[in-house]
């Protein structure tokens, strides 16, 4: 397994790490990633573990924290060896204030995952989404109070605009809270918007990614290709799927996977997963898993490395035609914007 450090911090993940949203199956949304029950994700995590996975990734409002509570029975014993982030944000009741990034909010929420999780200090604790509504000064601010109070040791996002995180690393930097060290973002061969905007501002800024959904719910899993829909009982089966490219592209995409895979002896699954390993700004992919197999198979995408040549061949067929103003910016001011990729 590599090892990469995140933003400017003191740090270090697996290149890989283990998602737990499939942990619990708390609603019929949740089933379709999965149910793991406690003993099947106390076997998900010696396998990830064995594999020299560190960083174990869940949220708040997966099954509105069934996910979290199994993750926290599965962290005894080994907790020097289990790197834990979740996040906070999303809708966990139905009061007004149950979600947001409110003072009021994400002190409650804290508390609440540290004790589903059963440990004193979560290690990388994310915003789920971006606050319109609530003053970024409350919501860095408290993000400074739980640092100091030792309830979190690091700070990122999710799912932030170009925008929201430059504006939440210059408040940060201007008032000395917190810092963001890593985004958690969607993106993969199927969805390249990432690249647009974000990647560029991490890059710049020293944010790490960590990287959500890498095989786009299963598109790039190897079991659909043209003539070969998605099998049934699959989370694209039961939840429809989403992809940025046409799906005469995508299906050529599919083939020339099919073809790498075939060249490396490999599992399509793992190409597209080395495919993001070698992308600029990336820190961790999160891998999910049903099953142990499921797992295995995953986290060998890290053993070896895509070519030179088969990353481009790659690049090109999943190519995404840039919005303005990043096609502007591309064509005609390229030689003055070297980070652009």
């Amino acid at each position: 397994m590599e090892y990469r450090k995140i933003g400017g911090s003191d740090l270090t993940v697996s290149a890989l790490s283990l998602g737990t949203a499939t942990f619990g199956g708390g609603s019929e949304f949740y089933k379709a990633w999965g149910a793991t029950d406690v003993a099947e994700a106390r076997r998900l995590v010696d396998v990830a573990l064995d594999a020299g996975v560190t960083l174990f990734d869940t949220a708040d409002v997966y099954s509105r924290g069934l996910s979290e509570e199994i993750l926290g029975q599965t962290i005894q014993g080994r907790r020097d060896r289990m790197i834990i982030a979740t996040k906070a944000g999303f809708r966990m009741g139905d009061a007004d204030d149950d979600i947001g990034a409110t003072r009021k909010h994400l002190i409650k929420a804290c508390d609440a995952s540290l004790k589903r999780l059963g440990i004193e200090t979560i290690d990388l604790w994310q915003l789920h989404g971006f606050d319109m509504l609530t003053p970024l000064e409350e919501t860095l601010s408290t993000l400074d109070e739980l640092v100091r109070a030792g309830k979190i040791r690091h700070v990122g996002c999710s799912n932030y605009s170009g925008w929201q995180l430059m504006k939440s690393l210059a408040l940060a930097g201007e008032h000395d809270w917190p810092r963001h060290i890593a985004h958690q973002v969607y993106y993969s061969l199927v969805a390249r918007d990432f690249e647009w905007e974000l990647m560029p501002l991490a890059v710049d800024q020293h944010v790490s990614t960590i990287v959500w959904s890498p095989l786009s719910a299963g598109l790039l899993s190897g079991k659909i290709a043209r003539n070969r829909p998605a099998p049934e009982g699959s989370r694209v089966a039961s939840l429809g799927s989403r992809t940025a490219i046409p799906e005469e592209q995508f299906y050529d995409l599919i083939d020339l996977l099919e073809a790498i895979a075939a060249a490396h002896e490999r599992p399509v699954s793992q190409i597209a997963l080395n495919w993001l390993l070698q992308r600029p700004s990336i820190a961790s992919v999160v891998v999910g898993a049903r099953n142990e197999t499921q797992l295995v198979q995953n986290l060998s995408a890290s053993d070896f490395q895509l070519t030179s040549e088969e990353m481009t061949r790659l690049d090109e067929a999943s190519h995404q035609h840039a919005p303005y103003p990043y096609w502007h910016q591309r064509s005609v001011y390229k030689e003055r914007n070297p980070r652009l990729v």
